[in-house]
């Protein structure tokens, strides 16, 4: 017997993982045809998204989710993004859910304080 999470587990299952690191858990939320777009850049496909978010990953501290609200396949979490190169990045990710899976993310955040970031690493 199988059970499908709903659109609100999927999106605390996505931060979870992500923050973790864990991005095995992460591809079982993610539907195959995933579109991305958000302040850092686009994705089409479950590869290139990871991608992304495997990179950003790499100076990925914290998640501080302040809330999250859902309604039918649709969630809106609201979050502080804290990186090892910037400021907090309070930011608005929207997820669409078909079929058990995210489908469709839109993030936005101000990129300038984590791109300064990124530039002095290098």
């Amino acid at each position: 017997m199988t059970t499908t999470k709903t659109a609100r587990e999927l999106a605390e299952t996505y931060f979870t993982a992500w923050e973790a690191g864990d991005f095995d858990a992460l591809r079982g939320v993610l539907a195959e045809n995933v579109d991305f777009v958000g302040a850092l850049g686009k994705a089409s496909g479950i590869d290139e998204a990871l991608a992304g978010l495997k990179g950003l990953g790499r100076v990925l501290e914290k998640i501080d989710v302040k809330v999250r609200v859902a309604e039918g396949d649709e969630v809106i979490t609201w979050f502080d993004l804290c990186t090892s190169v910037a400021p907090p990045a309070p930011t608005a990710n929207w997820m669409h859910v078909e079929d058990g899976k995210v489908t469709r993310i839109r993030v936005t955040f101000d990129p300038r304080p984590l791109l300064a970031g990124f530039e002095t690493q290098s």
